[in-house]
């Protein structure tokens, strides 16, 4: 186990190779055969080797789908080639190999490791946010395994599993000012605070509850402002579609705790006049719009 990690390196070079020359499957693997032989010479992991290679070729759409998803502000021909793979060998190993060999923590670790030795400045960053961004969304691999996965590609979407969320455009007052809690993910937006309901939980007190563990707030919601939803990726269920209700909700002028995980890096009051410059998703900036228009009347 000790020697996996220079093999991840092989994999990786020779997917370089592989997605810089369109490399045919022969090429490709005569590619991994000298890159082995020339990176690793006697390393005796080979299996391990041609295994990775094989499975991120094998679900490279898959792959390349959620990449797509996790990082929508980067088309994937503007990622850097070594950045693009090394996302693919960590996201088919965080998603599809055997959690026994490669525990979740192992595949994302690696993952940012080579990032960080192949790629640029904020390479191990970027890869960092990607899969931190899909584990999240995911849940703790391996957790609640079953025997057979459904592949990603073969649910249509009035067949995929729906999956409740609750967020809230937050508010406060501070003397003649009104503030809005945003938070920042690492693809540079500004967005919304939200996260899964149980099961069978009223949709208003799960949202209090997913804001309170998100930034630290205790909200008063006020009212429904609107709903959207978006196709995720789970490696058990395939494709799920993700339902957020929104609602606007008030809360105490106090400092907000900084998001844990999951592609966020930051938590910021801002003044309403000061939203109009920020960097929001399609799908959010008109619930945020229909937001400060209602607190502009108020």
């Amino acid at each position: 186990m000790a020697n996996r990690h220079l093999s991840r390196t092989v994999v990786l070079q020779t997917l370089f190779e592989w997605d810089f020359g369109s490399l045919s499957e022969e090429k490709t693997e005569e590619s991994l055969l000298r890159n082995a032989k020339e990176f690793a010479p006697g390393i005796g992991d080979l299996s391990f080797m041609e295994n990775l290679l094989h499975g991120v070729l094998e679900k490279k759409e898959d792959l390349d789908e959620i990449i797509k998803k996790a990082a929508p502000d980067w088309p994937l021909e503007k990622i850097s080639l070594s950045d693009r793979n090394v996302l693919r060998i960590g996201l088919y190993e965080l998603l599809f190999a055997d959690k026994k060999e490669v525990p979740a923590k192992v595949a994302i670790n690696e993952a940012i490791e080579m990032g960080k030795t192949f790629g640029g400045d904020n390479s191990g960053k970027f890869v960092n946010g990607v899969l931190g961004s899909v584990y999240k969304e995911i849940g703790e691999p391996g957790k609640n395994e079953v025997s057979k996965k459904k592949k990603i590609e073969d649910i249509p979407y009035e067949k995929m599993p729906v999956i409740k969320l609750g967020g809230a455009v937050v508010y406060a007052k501070e003397g003649d000012n009104v503030y809005v809690a945003l938070v920042h993910d690492i693809f540079g937006h500004w967005t919304l605070s939200k996260g899964k309901l149980e099961k069978g939980e009223n949709t208003e007190e799960g949202t209090k509850r997913k804001i309170k563990e998100k930034i630290g707030l205790d909200i008063e919601i006020k009212e429904n402002i609107g709903e959207n939803e978006y196709v995720a990726a789970d490696p058990e269920l395939g494709k799920i579609r993700k339902h957020v209700t929104y609602f606007l909700a008030e809360a105490p002028f106090v400092d907000l705790i900084q998001p844990p995980t999951g592609g966020l890096d930051d938590a910021k009051w801002f003044k309403l006049t000061e939203i109009i410059d920020l960097n929001f998703y399609g799908d959010i900036l008109p619930i945020v719009t229909k937001a400060v228009n209602l607190l502009l009347k108020k």
